[in-house]
């Protein structure tokens, strides 16, 4: 959420679709205070910046990817991590996230901030 940095610069940058989880929506009020506070943005900002964000992701139903949650569970050591790579394996993506644990499985690639950001100097991305 936070306008200037590395992500947002990526999240804007990089010629590609975005997918997450449909309950992603309801973690930007869950965390909003952790946001406003780490982001330095106004209320209004936060919510302007959360519109932004909303309208270049396009939100997963648990049911499109559902029948892979089995698979996914049994890949990651982190349960948090369960939807994300099962909404992956769904639309056949790679995922983009800095957690170490997600890393860890084969089923898709997963790609760091710092790996995207030297493809991006690479042009290819």
């Amino acid at each position: 959420m936070k306008p200037d940095s590395a992500n947002s610069y990526l999240f804007s940058s990089i010629k590609a679709e975005f997918f997450a989880p449909e309950f992603i929506k309801s973690e930007f009020s869950r965390y909003k205070k952790d946001c406003l506070s780490k982001s330095k943005l106004s209320e209004h900002e936060f919510e302007i910046r959360q519109k932004e964000v909303e309208e270049d992701i396009e939100f997963i139903k648990v049911i499109e990817y559902e029948e892979l949650l089995e698979i996914a569970t049994a890949s990651v050591s982190d349960p948090d991590d369960v939807d994300f790579l099962a909404v992956a394996l769904s639309i056949n993506s790679a995922i983009w996230s800095n957690d170490p644990h997600i890393k860890q499985q084969s089923l898709v690639k997963v790609f760091t901030t710092a790996e995207l950001i030297e493809k991006l100097l690479k042009n290819e991305v």
